[in-house]
């Protein structure tokens, strides 16, 4: 990517739901079936529009008091997709297929259920609020119960993994236990990485980011054995299960893995089920539909990753593997919300080369759909491969334009003024030589008032803008700032500050949250957890308790250090 007008660009209704859960397994990633994704469980959701398109009777969905009047159906995909011949799950090829059946493993030892998300269980898997207290629930979430009608599957694919071709992928640990129209859950992982993910893709939903859901969080003492920071120093934890959702779990190396080994009828076959369940713009007879799909999933992409950058959130392991054909944040692993702002921040200690930074993140996500065109190439004439490769060379425009627009918004910039580039690329250069909190800098500068701005007298509450204050360019900026907002047409300060307190957080979840919940977790004591998944569901909001905890404070000394762990 390039630098434009002196922005820095960082690098560049109703659809049915996967269910993913994590398996219980001590299996490796891709150790159930290499290539598979694991035993992720696929289920639709019953809204209404579920209920219409399964020719339900019903016109109004409610609310399942009991898992016995609550099913889920794996027809749907088997009916379209060949299944894998192999029944026993050991590791092999697997070939001219999407899914392999794969029944989950439970835990052998005590499960408890750590949290639930009320909002996914009503509102997208249609269950009451209470049936999360059952022992039922808690048998399906943990991979004992198969509910009626599921048949657990696991995903077939491959990608490039850190820029290089990978072969058959997939995840050990990942189950797709049906259909639901809302519904995903994956497979077994450890405690550590199971509330990391719980929370985080809730606290992006709630940030208004694009993402798969968790509807549940289930911990065991069973041992699973971890080389964390894959350094040779393997040590125990506790067995965990996510249950995650998603429209689709269908992602780039989907497409990728039947590309690479010449499936192309199979290909076919994929690409035509994803557009017919999730484009409805794009017209199933339509010749140049693979075209048009391609054309969506790069203006989402471009989207999605500036949305990313607006939050501060590098994703650790942008693999296309990992990169979601619905164009939403999926495989949360070592992810982390940058604290002082750098545009080389890597969240990720495996990523010695620093290739998943959070200013390369554009350029990945080029890199990615470059790699989602070559799988569709042998799909294309020749006129249609030349529009295909204009609209990829028009993604860093695309990109450009709404990381724009997202930081303008973040100043409280209304309308378009020539130096506005030049305004965010000055303060955001000021944050970088002050090593200032990214997150607390713009939310403070949305509290802060404009005459405290005019007399450059910045209170101690506000440390984050105090640390730039100290700069000797800040006055500069202020003023360039201060003239910016006179610009801003029938605007005042305090609808200002009203308007940037809307988009610019005051929590995220940054590393040594997560961590201090974990560590509380490993001991039982899940209040942590409770509290950050509550906060993070209000993120625009000031909470007390959240104030007391410290999550608007600077980082506190024990974690300055941390760091973020691969393994899962």
């Amino acid at each position: 990517m390039t630098r434009r007008s002196g922005l820095p660009v960082w690098g560049l209704p109703g659809p049915p739901l996967f269910l993913l859960g994590m398996t219980w397994h001590v299996v490796v990633r891709g150790s159930l079936l290499p290539g598979l994704e694991g035993s992720a469980h696929l289920v639709h959701l019953s809204s209404n529009e579920s209920n219409r398109r399964l020719d339900y009777c019903e016109t109004e969905a409610k609310l399942a008091l009991s898992l016995d009047f609550w099913t889920l159906s794996s027809e749907n995909l088997i009916a379209v997709f060949p299944v894998d011949p192999v029944k026993e799950n050991y590791v092999h090829k697997v070939k001219n297929c999407i899914f392999s059946v794969a029944f989950p493993t439970p835990f052998k030892s005590r499960v408890r259920l750590v949290a639930v998300s009320k909002e996914v269980l009503e509102d997208i898997l249609d269950l009451d609020l209470r049936v999360s207290e059952t022992d039922d629930f808690i048998q399906l979430v943990s991979g004992k119960r198969i509910v009626s009608g599921s048949i657990p599957l696991a995903h077939r694919y491959g990608g490039h993994q850190f820029g290089i071709w990978a072969g058959q992928l997939g995840d050990g640990r990942a189950h797709l236990i049906g259909i639901y129209m809302n519904r995903n859950g994956d497979g077994r992982a450890v405690l550590r990485s199971s509330v990391r993910e719980f929370l985080c893709s809730e606290a992006m939903h709630s940030l208004g980011i694009p993402t798969s859901r968790a509807a549940s969080l289930v911990v065991s003492d069973d041992e699973v054995w971890r080389d964390q920071f894959y350094n040779g120093n393997v040590v125990k934890e506790r067995g965990a299960v996510v249950l995650r959702v998603a429209k689709s779990w269908f992602r780039i190396g989907s497409l990728e893995i039947l590309a690479h080994y010449g499936e192309l009828d199979l290909l076919r076959t994929l690409l035509d089920f994803i557009i017919q369940e999730h484009f409805p713009s794009v017209k199933a007879t339509e010749p140049n539909r693979y075209v048009e799909f391609f054309s969506i999933v790069v203006s989402k992409t471009a989207q999605l990753i500036a949305l990313w950058m607006s939050v501060g959130f590098a994703h650790g392991v942008c693999n296309t593997d990992n990169f979601s054909l619905l164009s939403i944040t999926i495989d949360y692993g070592p992810f982390g919300f940058m604290e002082a702002y750098n545009p080389d921040f890597v969240p990720n200690t495996s990523d010695d080369e620093r290739r998943y930074k959070i200013g390369n993140q554009a350029n990945v996500g080029m890199f990615n759909l470059n790699k989602l065109l070559q799988a569709l190439n042998p799909l294309l004439d020749p006129r249609q491969k030349k529009l295909a490769a204009q609209i990829l060379e028009g993604y860093p425009v695309l990109y450009y334009t709404r990381f724009r627009d997202l930081f303008k918004a973040k100043l409280g910039l209304l309308g378009d003024r020539k130096g506005d580039e030049d305004l965010i690329a000055f303060l955001l250069h000021l944050m970088e030589k002050t090593e200032a909190d990214f997150t607390m800098t713009f939310r403070q500068l949305s509290e802060i008032t404009q005459s405290q701005l005019e007399e450059l007298i910045v209170p101690q509450q506000f440390w984050a803008l105090k640390m730039i204050s100290e700069h000797q360019l800040f006055p500069a900026w202020v003023s360039q700032y201060l003239l910016r907002l006179k610009s801003n047409m029938n605007d005042s300060d305090s609808e200002r500050r009203k308007r940037m307190t809307t988009v610019n957080p005051r929590y995220v979840l940054k590393n040594w949250m997560a961590e201090s919940a974990v560590r509380k977790a490993e001991r039982n004591d899940f209040s942590e957890v409770r509290l950050l998944q509550h906060v993070l569901q209000h993120p625009f909001q000031k909470h007390s308790a959240a104030e007391k905890a410290g999550y608007a404070s600077p980082t506190p000394s024990w974690a300055k250090d941390l760091r973020v762990s691969c393994s899962s």
